[in-house]
């Protein structure tokens, strides 16, 4: 079945899927959105979310932020915190160290040249020291800890080669590695890609990793592709996944949508055309078994929905 089939009727039968959908609200940064930002996690007895910030206006302009959590959906911005010229956060422990990434853009004469991705590294939230720089135009580089102890590192090329030789417009790569020195932009450039987890002309990639029980990695991503709109530019949709992901034979299975748009409250976008977009944070297990999944909405804000835990085997 093609995405926008799979979408349309995942869409009918959302109101079955998705439990509570609430806005995130942040304070601290008025005038500015906060959005596509990192999963919720927990640091010295305090809960934290790191934010995409940028002005409404503005484009290429973002800021990753601190915020700490301060009631139910609420956070308020970490005054003191580092601020990294950054886009879309994420943070994951890997080898008793938090690692933050998040896409760097450069400019040359107030023109976007490239973008890669920055990484930071360390033991105390205040004095994460970046270490190492991902390939150039390459966005959603993940890491995850393997059962082995070993790193899994997930890449995302995006390029005419990919299409011409795949059909899709982007692939997920998967590479290997033993400690955080070895990350580096030619073993993300040259992971091994993921065949057939996306359709012709479709991207998409990975946005948060996790280890389960028997060794294979959840993965939760987002899935993308252009609608034609008469009179329109074309929309660029996005809509959550995940999947489970064998580190030795390669194999994707249980791959489904989680999450579109419709399912987060309703709210204004950034562009028109990014009306149906909702760019995947992760997922933070509940108490109840279920699972609370955080998406970014049109390039706004930033959303939580209550979804059933969307793998067959549990974390590690």
């Amino acid at each position: 079945m093609k995405i926008w089939e799979e979408k349309a009727k995942f869409e009918q039968e959302k109101d079955q899927k998705v439990q509570e959908s609430v806005k995130l609200t942040f304070h601290g940064v008025e005038g500015f959105d906060v959005y596509n930002c990192s999963i919720p996690f927990a640091w010295q007895g305090k809960e934290y979310i790191y934010g995409r910030v940028e002005k409404r206006d503005e484009w290429a302009r973002s800021w990753a932020r601190l915020f700490e959590k301060t009631g139910k959906d609420e956070y308020t911005l970490v005054k003191d915190h580092m601020i990294y010229q950054l886009e879309d956060p994420y943070i994951s422990i890997i080898q008793g160290e938090m690692v933050l990434g998040g896409t760097h853009v450069r400019k040359r004469s107030g023109e976007v040249d490239t973008y890669y991705g920055y990484f930071y590294r360390g033991k105390d939230l205040n004095d994460l020291v970046y270490f190492t720089t991902g390939p150039d135009y390459m966005k959603d580089i993940r890491l995850v800890e393997l059962k082995d102890g070993k790193i899994g590192v997930f890449s995302r090329p995006r390029n005419e080669e990919i299409e011409k030789k795949y059909g899709s417009s982007a692939m997920i790569g998967f590479a290997v590695i033993d400690h955080l020195e070895d990350l580096t932009d030619d073993v993300i450039f040259n992971a091994t890609p993921i065949e057939g987890i996306f359709g012709k002309g479709e991207w998409g990639g990975c946005n948060q990793a996790y280890l389960l029980q028997d060794g294979r990695i959840g993965v939760i991503g987002h899935q993308s592709f252009s609608q034609p709109v008469e009179g329109e530019e074309d929309l660029a949709v996005y809509v959550n996944i995940s999947f489970e992901f064998d580190p030795v034979t390669f194999e994707v299975t249980n791959q489904k949508i989680i999450g579109t748009r419709g399912c987060y409250p309703e709210g204004p976008s950034k562009r028109p055309n990014l009306r149906d977009c909702t760019f995947t944070s992760g997922i933070v297990m509940r108490e109840d078994g279920k699972a609370d999944l955080y998406g970014g909405m049109s390039d706004v804000e930033e959303g939580r929905i209550t979804i059933a835990y969307p793998f067959s085997c549990p974390l590690n």
